[in-house]
């Protein structure tokens, strides 16, 4: 694997998260949930202007720690994590994504081990995620780093 760093995120690394983020949606998702509510998880979860200003937060607020990306090389994100602690001592992943195409190289655990630094940092003892389907794609990805079944949708763990 060529990842070259994980990084918070710039305004500059907008477009190519919600590329990113769509492109994941899509290609895990359009055959399991139908293309109608696929495109209805696009365009709650990729807006570009969202993106625009979720990286403009500032950081350190807990219920919102921002969004992380992983870069290879090139500097291409090929990879991005966001997360925060809304609740005393429970981290929430709020979303997951490698480029399809460079799954299974370390991308994703590299990107959620920072998120985890970050919630730990700020409390957090117990991370969760909620998935868009029970037969979610990424949840061996999830199970294989800990997290168990908490609800249909609903993974947990202890940090």
């Amino acid at each position: 694997m060529l990842l070259a760093d994980v990084r918070t995120a710039a305004p500059g690394d907008a477009a190519a998260i919600s590329r990113l983020l769509a492109a994941a949606i899509r290609e895990d998702y359009n055959s399991l949930l139908g293309e109608m509510r696929v495109s209805r998880l696009v365009s709650d979860h990729c807006s570009l202007p969202r993106i625009r200003a979720e990286i403009a937060i500032p950081g350190g607020a807990p219920a919102w720690l921002g969004w992380l990306v992983a870069a290879d090389a090139d500097g291409a994100v090929v990879g991005a994590v966001s997360g925060g602690v809304p609740v005393t001592s429970e981290g929430e992943v709020y979303a997951l994504c490698t480029t399809p195409s460079r799954r299974r190289q370390g991308i994703g655990s590299a990107l959620l081990a920072a998120a985890d630094e970050r919630m730990r940092a700020h409390g957090a003892a117990v991370q969760r995620i909620t998935l868009p389907a029970e037969r979610a794609p990424a949840l061996p990805f999830f199970t294989h780093h800990g997290f168990t079944a908490l609800g249909p949708v609903r993974l947990g763990r202890t940090l």
